[in-house]
């Protein structure tokens, strides 16, 4: 769905959008019976294996994935090396001009800048200073070093999120909605793409806690009501009462009465009959639409409809939402975490180009895989693009109260995960500026919150090669020479910073995650 030619939205489109949510299409089947599960008592969860939030404060925390698709190389970034810390093999290696590696004061991050006229072969302009958002936000920050066990980049991005199934296959996201997901209309948004899209592998998990796929984040709010936005519609009780009349004579047919007791059957019914309404009652066609009111392109009015109390913000923040898919995402996974739909959102760059920003291109063919054409730019281009975006969600998070008797934001109860799939190969062509690479197990990844241990790296680099190395995950006493996979920890030290029960989960110590 789309604008027409003259950029207005017709009412068929508005009625295609809305109908998702009437027709109970496959893609809300999951949200639905979300909202089913939502109402489940924390005893009910427990008997089926979920966590009582009485364990800890009672209050939910957040997770925001960001997918950084294709594989960002941690040493192009935070962990970058010098050409005079790598001696003789430097100019054959991965590392930078000093000039071009910053360092930050009372800091182990280090920030990169890259000016260049052209991105690779695209004549668009790369000029790149990470140095702000590191002062910004250093003191929040965390980047663990990793090995991973795979450079296809589905596999890869999958277990970046499962921890290579460290815990019965679970992601991040549907462990992070078990612990504190009941009671929220669509607990898990998921808006990334390939392996960050998958669900786990543990069907024994309430359906709550799996992902909601969500492939437009603009219109998609425009589906959850299944009567608002068309002109002359019944009011509510007659509406009520022609679901009433459809579930009796549903019943009565010969096919409701043959499959009476499928549970598939039961759980649609569930959905149509109870999380259907669950959703609608929240009003989200309106809370969550960052779409302004604007007849007649966009004539929401004439429809019964109005933009978000937040949609303005929301658009000077993210001006390219509509056209841009990231920002997009990012606008609406902050109103999933304000109006408390959700726990956790996953959003990310696709492989695909997206045109937009100020030079043209708002994103290159294949994101960070862009690499293979040309490393230096393309890693440059996309960092800034995903750190850019990681910059406005937290000022928004931050100007947003959780709490007003505990003076808490949103901020200071939410994490983010730059997950990725993968590194990148080191060596280059002596003295080459511009050259490409290939997938490397070798890597690190980017996570930021108030409740990590900020201004840390657990790890380290080794100049001489440009390879990272580990870390004990229980004290953060850095491994020289250790460059064994370490997934299940990277895994155990977000959950534990989110306060997840990990009991009898047999994931490792990972105190040296959270802030003390």
């Amino acid at each position: 769905m789309s604008l027409r030619k003259d950029g207005r939205l017709s009412r068929r489109e508005l009625m295609k959008a809305l109908s998702m949510c009437a027709a109970g299409s496959a893609v809300l089947g999951p949200l639905l019976t979300g909202c089913r599960d939502a109402l489940d008592t924390p005893e009910v969860l427990e008997q089926r294996g979920g966590v009582r939030q009485s364990r800890l404060d009672g209050k939910p925390r957040f997770l925001i994935v960001v997918g950084a698709a294709g594989g960002a190389s941690i040493i192009d970034s935070l962990l970058a090396v010098r050409a005079s810390e790598a001696g003789a093999q430097a100019s054959r290696l991965n590392t930078f001009p000093d000039a071009q590696v910053q360092g930050v004061a009372g800091s182990p991050f280090r920030a990169v800048k890259v000016s260049s006229p052209k991105l690779g072969s695209i004549n668009v302009p790369v000029n790149t200073d990470q140095l702000p958002f590191v002062r910004k936000h250093r003191d929040s920050m965390l980047v663990a070093t990793s090995v991973g066990t795979s450079v296809n980049h589905v596999i890869a991005q999958k277990r970046s999120l499962t921890g290579n199934a460290a815990w019965r296959g679970r992601t991040l996201q549907e462990c992070v909605a078990l612990q504190y997901g009941a009671g929220f209309p669509i607990p898990n948004v998921n808006m990334g793409v390939g392996g960050y899209a998958e669900r786990g592998t543990d069907d024994s998990l309430p359906n709550h806690c799996f992902g909601e796929v969500v492939t437009n984040p603009s219109l998609w709010p425009l589906g959850l009501d299944g009567s608002k936005g068309l002109k002359d519609v019944p009011s509510r009780d007659v509406v009520a009462l022609a679901r009433q009349t459809r579930d009796a004579l549903d019943a009565k047919s010969i096919f409701g009465q043959t499959f009476a007791d499928a549970a598939a059957l039961k759980r649609w019914n569930e959905q149509r009959g109870v999380g259907q309404p669950a959703l609608e009652v929240q009003d989200l066609i309106n809370r969550l639409n960052v779409l302004p009111n604007l007849p007649p392109r966009i004539p929401l009015s004439e429809y019964g409809l109005s933009s978000s109390p937040d949609g303005a913000r929301l658009r000077a923040v993210f001006p390219d939402y509509f056209t841009d898919p990231v920002e997009g995402q990012a606008a609406l996974a902050f109103l999933l975490l304000k109006y408390r739909v959700s726990v956790t959102v996953t959003l990310g760059p696709t492989f695909n180009v997206a045109v937009g920003g100020e030079n043209g291109i708002a994103n290159p063919p294949l994101a960070f895989d862009f690499s293979h054409n040309d490393h230096r730019t393309g890693q440059a281009f996309m960092w800034a693009r995903v750190l850019g975006v990681v910059d406005r969600l937290i000022d928004l998070l931050e100007a947003e109260p959780f709490d007003t008797t505990t003076g808490e934001s949103l901020w200071d109860r939410t994490l983010i995960y730059v997950a990725t799939d993968f590194g990148r190969t080191r060596p280059r062509t002596a003295d080459a500026t511009e050259f490409g690479t290939g997938h490397d197990l070798n890597n690190g990844f980017l996570m930021l919150s108030p409740m990590l241990r900020g201004n840390t790296v657990l790890g380290g680099v080794d100049p001489l090669s440009t390879l990272t190395y580990g870390f004990d995950a229980r004290t953060g006493v850095a491994q020289p020479g250790k460059v064994t996979s370490n997934e299940p920890d990277i895994f155990s030290g977000v959950l534990t910073t989110l306060g997840v029960d990990t009991s009898g989960s047999g994931l490792p110590d990972a105190s040296a995650f959270v802030r003390t």
